[in-house]
């Protein structure tokens, strides 16, 4: 006989969630007293599943790697049980091949907040994977002042790009919002069901007609300009170079720069 085969992918993923749930386990203190007189450290499963809620067959069954599909309710409900931080919970979601909820847009931490702050005199702002702007310096606040200035909910650079205002017929609107539209896409496309983003392209969808046609078509890559000109009402046309990265501790954001790419523009700025 031969060696037996590789596991299949979707195998060894179970096996990986099966042991992740273990370890969160057997990591977490009991809620009696009788945790010195225990064989073995951590929790029960019959605690984990009276902590979340889930069935204790249900959960014996992912600890035993067997081919179940939880929903993303039952996955939360273990997150809280096992009190796993958002990292840990994002990898419980990935190794039930589940999408993992979108986190709420709110303050960025402390590195990436010292980053943005750091880059001025140039403007720098922050997306999150929505494309919800979650940080921006003084300069990003000044150049990009109807989207920085809008409530932290409405603070979300399609509808800025797509609420009205623009000159549509402007070639450099068309490129950057197109570019802008078909990144957001992919995004997109990572977080399926997700209510945040159907409720997004819902609201795009009904108030641009633009939005409408270009979400129809299905394309899925475009590259953003560098070059960016903002027709800006108390400082002029400005002419601005573009660079995006996403930061090595963050990698689900994305940390966008602004510098001039005219003298005009310089001196406007400084």
């Amino acid at each position: 006989m031969g060696p037996a085969p590789p596991p299949s992918p979707d195998e060894a993923r179970r096996r990986q969630l099966a042991d992740f749930l273990r370890t969160r386990r057997a990591a977490l203190r009991p809620d009696t007293g009788d945790a010195g007189r225990r064989r073995t450290p951590g929790l029960r499963r019959e605690e984990v599943a009276q902590r979340s809620g889930v069935g204790l067959s249900w959960y014996t069954w992912l600890e035993q790697g067997r081919d179940v599909s939880p929903s993303d309710q039952v996955l939360l409900a273990l997150s809280r049980a096992l009190e796993l931080s958002p990292a840990e919970r994002e990898h419980l979601f990935r190794l039930a091949g589940v999408a993992p909820p979108e986190t709420a847009a709110g303050p960025v931490d402390e590195q990436t907040a010292a980053l943005v702050e750091g880059l001025l005199p140039h403007p720098a702002f922050v997306l999150g994977p929505r494309f919800d702007v979650l940080a921006a310096n003084r300069a990003a606040a000044l150049v990009l002042a109807g989207l920085v200035a809008a409530p932290p909910e409405e603070r979300n650079l399609l509808l800025w790009l797509f609420g009205g205002g623009w000159d549509e017929t402007a070639e450099a609107w068309q490129q950057t919002a197109q570019a802008n539209l078909l990144d957001f896409r992919a995004e997109f496309a990572r977080h399926p069901g997700d209510p945040g983003f159907v409720a997004l392209v819902d609201r795009l969808t009904s108030a641009s007609g633009t939005f409408r046609t270009w979400w129809a078509r299905h394309d899925v890559h475009a590259l953003e300009p560098a070059r960016k000109r903002i027709d800006h009402r108390e400082l002029g046309p400005l002419t601005l170079l573009s660079v995006q990265s996403r930061p090595s501790h963050a990698p689900g954001l994305r940390l966008r720069i602004l510098v001039p790419g005219d003298d005009r523009t310089r001196k406007a700025l400084g």
